[in-house]
């Protein structure tokens, strides 16, 4: 069996998501989900399997459809996401068109929140839910030996001859260090790089899942599939640095929801880079009530050189309202000690929250200028499906229909992403995240501390196109925002 794992173009990304300078120049991400399942496949099959992501390729349709006719496989899996849809659902009517006997098979965040959507969109033979490593492979067993065993593979969203829909239960893999290590090498490690990092080469990597927190808008809290939190070994972790590190990788973002959630693992994790002399550069994301100074400096020795925490607003009622559980007091404390220990802070905010009035935008500014972190990420929060917020949207008339299952349903170009347009409508807020920027990354003293700590020509080159896109964000263009 010929199985091809496919990252589409992105060509389609859904209109109205925020405008933000570091997601558009942070690089690309490589496609751990798909080489997971790689090398699950490897290990445990025989089965030929295929990687390719369209993406850092800057693919167009016209070119992934060449490499499809040249190609056969029997079984396609392909990522989704919500945002992603479109170009998911295209990707699908170009696979059938091509090879109308092959099994396509979706996995990725969108599924367990529209599992019965997805089954239904045209082309799309199975979906899977939650963790995929070992359903996918399970599912791929059956479809060799074309058993009917389909009940077993969990996760499984499938239909029946009399086109019944059935939803297996999901199953979280409880022990992560079984899952084998994503084979990076089965693509160009060169196409993978970040804005943020030093190095020409940079890859994601990710040594817990799931998230214990209950943030109201994010839908983490609300899924049984990503509010269960498991972590990898600290051995474990280390060892996939290792094998990176044989590919010349030496700059890592980890992309754990919260990296600090156990700060016993966080300590040990250090120690095991440091005992085996491993010098490498890591960014972690987490949340400024779970670091402590001893563990900072850990992290520091260890070769961690930056810090992304998520803050939100400006003033302690809209973070209660969103339910991030710290105070302002604590992040002004923690931004202060985490400067003092000398890492890099890349800090997350958002407009445009449930009650907010100009007053609480202007506070989320003045507090992201008075922090001084080395990046900013300003966004227009948007109720995303699956989250408490929207649903509090939908019950009082601020979001007015269930537009992420009408999207889910019919993923069709032109869809706007809602936002809570109780004070300030979309475009007072695309306003308002246009000055921000500006006025953050285009100040003097800003621009005089980053030139002094850039470090190569390559990083020169990366901040100053970031550099340009500032200065080029135009209050107008609403509609055509990414």
């Amino acid at each position: 069996m010929k199985v091809l794992l496919l990252n589409p173009p992105r060509w389609h990304e859904i209109v109205g998501k925020n405008p933000s300078i570091i997601e558009k120049h942070r690089g690309y991400n490589p496609p751990l989900g798909l080489l997971y399942l790689a090398s699950t496949i490897q290990k445990y099959s025989s089965y030929q399997v295929q990687v390719l992501d369209c993406q850092p390729k800057e693919w167009e349709y016209n070119e992934l459809r060449e490499f499809l006719e040249n190609k056969s496989f029997d079984v396609v899996g392909i990522p989704t996401m919500t945002f992603t849809l479109i170009d998911v659902f295209k990707t699908v009517q170009l696979v059938k068109s091509i090879w109308p006997k092959a099994i396509v098979v979706l996995g990725g965040p969108h599924i367990h929140l529209f599992p019965n959507e997805t089954i239904n969109l045209p082309g799309v033979d199975f979906a899977i839910m939650g963790e995929a490593e070992f359903s996918f492979l399970k599912l791929l067993k059956y479809l060799e030996k074309q058993e009917k065993l389909l009940e077993k593979v969990p996760g499984l969203v499938y239909k029946n001859k009399e086109g019944k829909i059935f939803v297996n239960k999901f199953e979280p893999i409880v022990d992560l260090d079984k899952v084998p290590f994503p084979k990076r090498e089965m693509l160009n490690i060169k196409s993978y790089t970040s804005l943020l990092s030093r190095g020409s080469v940079c890859t994601s990597i990710i040594s817990s899942r799931g998230c214990p927190f209950k943030c109201s808008f994010c839908d983490r809290p609300l899924s049984p599939v990503t509010s269960y939190f498991r972590f990898r070994s600290p051995k474990n972790v280390v060892d996939e640095i290792c094998y990176c590190l044989e590919y010349g990788i030496k700059d890592f973002l980890f992309y754990d929801d919260t990296f600090t959630v156990n700060r016993t693992r966080v300590i040990k994790i250090c120690e095991e880079i440091l005992n085996r002399d491993i010098k490498i550069r890591w960014d972690i994301r987490t949340r400024v009530d779970l670091v402590d100074e001893d563990m900072l400096f850990m992290l520091k020795k260890a070769g961690c050189v930056a810090i992304h925490y998520g803050v939100e607003a400006g003033n302690d009622r809209i973070l209660k309202i969103i339910k991030k559980g710290f105070t302002i007091k604590k992040v002004k404390e923690i931004f202060s000690l985490t400067r003092k220990v000398g890492f890099n802070i890349l800090a997350y905010f958002m407009i445009g929250l449930p009650s907010e009035t100009k007053e609480d935008i202007q506070d989320t500014f003045d507090l992201a200028k008075e922090l001084t972190p080395d990046y900013v990420h300003f966004t227009i929060f948007s109720p995303y499906p699956g989250t408490e917020l929207y649903y509090k949207g939908l019950d009082r008339g601020v979001i007015k229909t269930d537009i992420w299952r009408e999207f889910a349903r019919y993923p069709c170009e032109g869809f706007k992403v809602p936002v809570w347009e109780e004070n300030f409508t979309r475009e007072e807020l695309y306003k308002f995240i246009v000055k921000f920027y500006k006025r953050f990354y285009l100040c003097p003293a800003y621009l005089f501390s980053q030139i002094r700590k850039l470090n190569s020509f390559n990083e020169f080159k990366k901040k100053v196109k970031a550099g340009v896109s500032v200065l080029t964000m135009r209050k107008d263009s609403v509609d055509k925002l990414r």
